[in-house]
């Protein structure tokens, strides 16, 4: 049943989003791994879940705010699509069991390890640090971290975008899969450097391919709005 949500809700997301938005996608076929890992992008607005689901071959488990769970109709249709609440304010524990329970069973978990929408200077896409706790997920589970990069999902914030058929653009690259090596802290620390890097590294390979100008990079949620 829960498969069936799933499908029936990717199937309705990509026809939205469709006849609205025109997608870009590099090296889509690294999403085809096999077996249970954790995929982990940057996050620049709140479609960013709908455009990853679209893009990747393999059904994605969101680990998503606690905070979205509200009202209960959402949070019913949530838990249909197999998402699951993290506490981003504190180490939350079930969180963790619940990632490395569903991995071992060979399922694919999303991440924004970010903790939050970020753009400029706050995204990791521009420097910024990951929010700890990534690498010790990966080397608890023992999965490949597959990094993705995404542009563009923050335009619908811009609500003549939502004109079908005025096709603003959106861009995603895929990484290949990284792995964690060695043990302790230094490791850890190390990974998330690397997947970091990695994260920047895809950026740059959409911006250098599509030719993307400043207009099309992440921008505050407020200025897509008009607000700023």
């Amino acid at each position: 049943m829960r498969w069936l949500a799933y499908m029936i809700s990717r199937f309705l997301l990509k026809l939205i989003l469709g006849v609205v938005v025109k997608t870009h996608v590099l090296h889509r076929e690294r999403s085809r791994l096999p077996g249970g890992w954790l995929f982990v992008s940057n996050h620049i607005s709140h479609f960013d879940p709908p455009f990853l689901t679209v893009a990747a071959f393999r059904k994605l488990d969101w680990m998503a705010t606690r905070e979205l769970y509200h009202p209960w109709p959402v949070a019913l249709w949530m838990k249909a699509v197999d998402t699951f609440p993290v506490d981003r304010e504190r180490a939350d524990r079930a969180a963790t069991r619940e990632t490395l329970e569903r991995v071992k069973r060979g399922r694919v978990v999303g991440i924004f390890p970010e903790g939050g929408i970020r753009d400029g200077a706050n995204s990791v896409l521009e420097g910024a640090s990951l929010k700890p706790g990534l690498a010790g997920l990966a080397q608890l589970s023992g999965a490949p971290v597959v990094p993705c990069a995404l542009i563009g999902s923050d335009q619908l914030y811009t609500h003549r975008n939502w004109i079908p058929f005025r096709k603003s653009e959106a861009w995603i690259a895929f990484g290949e899969p990284l792995y964690v090596e060695g043990e302790g802290k230094e490791a850890r620390a190390a990974f998330e450097e690397r997947i970091a890097a990695a994260l920047r590294a895809l950026y740059a390979e959409l911006k250098e391919r599509f030719a993307l100008t400043e207009k099309d990079l992440p921008q505050p949620p407020a200025r897509r709005k008009g607000r700023l």
